[in-house]
């Protein structure tokens, strides 16, 4: 998507005390050509543009897919020393402190999301200058601001748990010491109420790729749902994205991974990053237009002539052998998913491959979902690649309704045939049903959301949300990392209780 600089800048009143005549003069700001937000949202284009820095967040939230998989069993942080990204290795090791700079920023950022949300909602009837402005196919484009708030909340409640919760306005640094963690239940149906709102007028389509469709929102509400443990509502929700939607599993897994599969068949929202505009600032590597966690998932010092088509990367979020040893024999998610560079070297004698191992933690794996490729980057080469990432994808969808299903005591046959559509692409056949029932094929649902979507960012979440880190993750205790640290920053300036055992 483009990307669009909104600048609002507030209403500054100057009011001078006339000394002879005691007079009160108010500035027009006007007067010296500063422009106000009494200027924005005057047309449908001003609509339009403020809708799509609503978007923007979400391409600098992608250290929250990273961190979903290096706090679970499924990757190590890796890189070159203990010490590189401090952040990361505090997240995979579970000495998690207050002041960890990642979740920081995350926290920052799902804010921002949710600053620019509640900007653009609250304008909807009528601009701030009172007046009223109605365009064909306002009510759709304020579906998408409804889906963009709850996402964001989304983040911040898998992430903290309670969280301050607020909707009528932006928050800025004056409001500081006015703000609370709302209950999770109350962030809960907010997010509720934004999907519901959404899904009541939003198109089954969208013109433009990566913008928000009625099935994102229906398949987002349903995922929430999970997370709620309400499963009737989860299989309700979910059900029509199956029965109605115009998604497909495509028969080669990894292709999906591929720039050509992006927003493709299977795809039901995905974050979309571009290298069309060139971003060099270091200062702000999460901040461009590109997907900086590619580059942190590359093989380290990789070389190799002819068609090579990856290039060198940190060696950062490894996938862990415990991951690779959870596919069968035939399951074509593997190669993908936990890429190895050795077996790879193996295969392409042409290529003469030379790489360095990982310094740190080393698993010989790496995540050949999103590897970084040759020619798909530009202007600062690690800061822009083009990877989007697959937000929601049809599979999750079906495993998402087996599983809500199985739980609220629906049909297990149902369940099963939504299951086994999964593991059917998965290995090209139909030689891998599960028949199991009851809490049996609960289990066997969970443990093939890890196969599926591992190294998409749910597996730390998923554990949690089912009951099950405790006994899968080395060091995670209960009661307290089932969530993160609030920021110490954050306390500092708001006053905001701290996470249990923090």
């Amino acid at each position: 998507m483009n990307k669009k600089y909104i600048k609002l800048i507030g209403v500054v009143m100057l009011i001078t005390t006339l000394t002879a005549c005691k007079k009160w003069v108010e500035n027009n700001p006007h007067d010296r050509f500063v422009v106000t937000d009494l200027d924005y949202l005057k047309s449908e284009t001003d609509y339009r543009t403020m809708a799509i820095s609503v978007y923007s967040p979400l391409q600098w939230l992608n250290q929250a897919v990273v961190v979903g998989d290096i706090a679970s069993d499924n990757s190590v942080a890796g890189g070159e020393s203990a010490s590189d990204v401090l952040a990361l290795q505090q997240i995979d090791d579970f000495t998690l402190t207050s002041s960890n700079s990642t979740l920081y920023d995350l926290w920052r950022v799902a804010y921002e999301g949710v600053n620019r949300s509640n900007y653009i909602i609250k304008y909807k009837d009528k601009n701030k200058a009172g007046e009223t402005v109605d365009f064909t196919g306002k009510d759709a484009l304020y579906g998408e601001m409804h889906f963009l708030r709850a996402y964001y909340y989304f983040t911040l409640v898998k992430m903290w748990g309670d969280v301050p919760l607020f909707t009528n306005d932006r928050f800025d640094y004056n409001d500081a010491k006015s703000l609370t963690r709302a209950p999770k239940a109350e962030v809960y149906a907010q997010i509720e109420k934004d999907l519901n709102d959404a899904i009541a007028v939003l198109p089954a389509t969208q013109a433009q790729q990566g913008r928000v469709t009625k099935y994102a929102a229906q398949a987002l509400l349903g995922k929430v749902y999970l997370y709620e443990n309400k499963f009737s509502e989860a299989a309700s929700v979910l059900e029509p994205v199956i029965t109605q939607g115009p998604f497909s599993l495509v028969s080669d897994y990894a292709s999906v991974y591929l720039a050509a599969g992006e927003n493709g068949p299977e795809s039901v929202f995905e974050i979309q990053y571009t290298n069309g505009s060139p971003y060099y600032n270091w200062g702000g590597a999460t901040r461009g237009q590109g997907n900086y966690a590619v580059q942190q998932n590359g093989i380290r010092g990789l070389n190799g002539g002819g068609a090579m088509p990856y290039a060198a990367g940190w060696s950062t979020n490894l996938p862990t052998q415990d991951l690779a040893d959870a596919y069968s024999a035939g399951d074509q998610r593997k190669a993908i998913t936990a890429f190895d560079i050795e077996a790879y070297k193996a295969a392409h004698p042409e290529l003469n491959i030379t790489y360095q191992v990982a310094p740190y933690k080393n698993t010989g794996l790496y995540n050949g979902k999103y590897l970084p490729r040759k020619g798909e980057t530009s202007g600062q080469v690690e800061l822009n690649y083009l990877n989007n990432f697959r937000v929601l994808r049809y599979s999750e969808v079906l495993l998402m309704a087996a599983e809500a299903i199985n739980r609220s005591g629906g049909s297990d046959a149902k369940a099963q045939e939504y299951l086994n559509r999964v593991r059917a692409r998965a290995f090209g056949d139909d030689l891998h049903k599960i028949t199991a029932t009851g809490d049996a094929l609960k289990q066997a649902i969970w443990d093939e959301r890890r196969l599926e979507l591992a190294m998409d960012g749910d597996r730390f979440f998923d554990l949690v949300r089912t009951g099950q880190a405790a006994a899968k993750l080395t060091g995670f205790k209960t009661g307290k990392h089932e969530v993160f640290p609030i920021p110490q920053e954050e306390i500092n300036v708001t006053g905001l209780t701290q996470n249990p055992g923090y």
